[in-house]
């Protein structure tokens, strides 16, 4: 029997038979010993083989091939990944630029890790309702950075509904991850979106302006309109993995893209004599957030380490 994976709550995966059956799935023994290295063997958005093994229970047996997934290094565990979702058709990062603020770095993370794996990605800025003049600045300038290199944005208040219509138009017939902080307000479009989703919701730290986990497991939710949104609980940080150093680049597209130029090949694009990421930097042509982003993977990936700010 194959079935797709739409609900992980630790131990218990809930699989939507082809047949239309719900079923609750857990992993056989001999299966989960195969997934050396990922917290996770079974991600949300997996296609997979199960058998019956008592009345509406069962035991996931394979995993059919993923066309696409995103990962990210597990929290703790530096030489773990998790991986968030896989089979989808397009993520959506929710960013707030204050309450609570999401990092450049964090942003540049996931959309490294995205273009390692072609998913397009659009970024969702959230909140507007909240900013003053200084936060609407940053906004508008982080629009404009992430234009520029070639990503699709838009700006939402979630809590008021400006641009929900415009959002639900992009999700229609598409698997979309929606991925983000704790607190940036992915529980609250998602109940703009479908209604029905009844999805709780807290309030951030007014002092200390970070998020509280609402969702505290992942699923997908299927839309009105036709698709999925996948749900999954807040993450504080997002530690790139299975990126090699020479190829860290290729998944900044500016850089990728002035790099053809540098003298040589293998350039790490930081103190080499005829590098053209370094003629473009300066140039700004490439900004320097986006670059001290690059850097900061590069330097993880060779120390290998992982900083959970990031």
């Amino acid at each position: 029997m194959h079935g797709l994976v739409i609900r992980n709550t630790g131990s218990w995966y809930t699989v939507r038979t082809d047949d239309g059956r719900v079923v609750e799935s857990k992993i056989k023994g001999s299966f989960r010993l195969k997934a050396i290295r990922n917290t996770n063997p079974v991600a949300i958005g997996d296609r997979v083989e199960i058998e019956f093994h008592s009345v509406g229970t069962a035991f996931i047996t394979a995993i059919e091939e993923r066309r696409n997934y995103i990962i990210r290094r597990a929290s703790n565990l530096s030489k773990q990944a998790h991986i968030l979702a896989a089979n989808i058709d397009q993520a959506m990062l929710v960013v707030t630029v204050n309450y609570p603020q999401t990092t450049t770095v964090f942003i540049d993370r996931f959309l490294a890790t995205a273009e390692a794996y072609c998913i397009p990605v659009i970024l969702v800025f959230n909140k507007l309702d909240r900013y003053d003049v200084d936060d609407t600045a940053y906004l508008e300038a982080l629009i404009n950075l992430y234009a520029t290199v070639g990503y699709s944005c838009m700006s939402i208040c979630a809590l008021t509904g400006d641009g929900i219509p415009a959002l639900r138009e992009l999700l229609v017939d598409r698997i979309t991850l929606f991925s983000g902080h704790s607190g940036v307000g992915k529980s609250t479009i998602i109940n703009q979106l479908i209604p029905d989703a009844n999805l709780k919701t807290n309030a951030i730290s007014e002092y200390h302006r970070k998020g509280v986990h609402t969702t505290t497991f992942s699923e997908m939710i299927p839309l009105p309109e036709g698709g999925y949104l996948i749900d999954t609980p807040g993450i504080k940080g997002f530690g790139t993995i299975e990126m090699e150093g020479v190829e860290i680049a290729h998944y900044f597209p500016e850089i990728f893209r002035f790099s053809a130029n540098c003298r040589f090949h293998n350039c790490t694009h930081r103190n080499e004599p005829g590098c053209a990421v370094l003629q473009a930097l300066e140039e700004h042509y490439i900004s320097e957030s986006r670059y001290k982003s690059y850097l900061n993977i590069l330097e993880d990936k060779e120390n290998n380490k992982y900083r959970e700010a990031f």
